[in-house]
């Protein structure tokens, strides 16, 4: 009993802290990395580079085969203005994945600064994951929240609350995760 009370206070706390307003809005970073996998973060990250908010946008976790081009249709910006800015990430299949991905990428650029689009109910994890694969790095976090994703009254409906017990879950597993190898590493 005491288990699931500890859980329903850390998921009512988790709920409430989710993020809805992007961080230091108004702030440029070196590079912009989109999460793919849900709806409006990419649009987003291409409305943010449109506006020279950063220097280049990356892609990670995008499936064989696509192309600039094709993420270019989902711009409102000319093709000529922002495809030489864009680069894309293949190898990511999960957000541990995602923060190896664009740690790699951003070592490679010799940038210090991201700014990470991505769900909101998906950013604690996120944040989570790449903070701890790059703690050199300022990451600023810019959620999106999907329509269907009714964050405000999520109690109201099962597909949001199972989305967001779900999402807990996972993060307070990716911090376990990463203490216990922070933990291993200093004792070893």
């Amino acid at each position: 009993m005491t288990g699931a009370a500890v859980w329903c206070a850390g998921f009512l706390n988790f709920v409430a802290d989710l993020p809805r307003e992007p961080e230091a809005p108004d702030r440029r970073t070196d590079a912009i990395v989109v999460l793919t996998g849900g709806t409006l973060r990419l649009e987003e990250g291409l409305r943010l580079l449109a506006e020279d908010r950063a220097e280049k946008l990356f892609v990670s976790g995008v499936h064989q085969g696509v192309e600039v081009r094709e993420l270019l249709r989902l711009s409102a910006a000319q093709p000529e203005e922002v495809a030489c800015c864009i680069a894309l990430g293949y190898a990511a299949d999960n957000t541990v994945g995602n923060a190896r991905e664009t740690a790699e990428w951003m070592r490679g650029e010799g940038f210090t600064s991201l700014r990470l689009v991505t769900a909101g109910y998906h950013m604690p994890r996120s944040l989570v994951e790449f903070r701890s694969a790059m703690p050199e790095v300022d990451i600023l976090a810019h959620p999106v929240m999907p329509d269907q994703v009714k964050i405000d009254s999520w109690w109201r409906y099962p597909g949001t609350t199972l989305l967001l017990a779900e999402e807990f879950s996972k993060t307070e597993l990716a911090r376990l995760a990463n203490w216990l190898i922070r933990f291993i590493l200093r004792q070893g």
